[in-house]
């Protein structure tokens, strides 16, 4: 499974999410690649992705995807992502 985190720049917001997955994904026993990066990129980096987390402002700059979009309000809250991530997975 490929799940790809974005953001803007493809190093701060992508960066916490990408992380902050990898620990939601070992919590609930899933393995995957997870991958930061830029929203320019999506379209390369994202065209096998199962799952592609962003935040609110980069959802219209993903275009057409067969991935599953989590949208993460607060890239902090470490509970909010395992459950969105959890029913995605589930």
């Amino acid at each position: 499974m490929k799940i790809v985190a974005i953001c803007g720049a493809g190093i701060g917001t992508s960066g916490i999410l990408k992380v902050s997955a990898e620990r939601a994904l070992q919590r609930l026993g899933f393995d995957a690649e997870v991958v930061a990066t830029d929203v320019a990129s999506i379209g390369s980096e994202g065209d096998d992705a199962q799952i592609i987390l962003t935040s609110p402002e980069h959802v219209a700059d993903i275009g057409k995807t067969f991935a599953d979009v989590i949208v993460i309000d607060n890239i902090l809250d470490q509970e909010e992502l395992t459950t969105k991530l959890e029913a995605s997975l589930g």
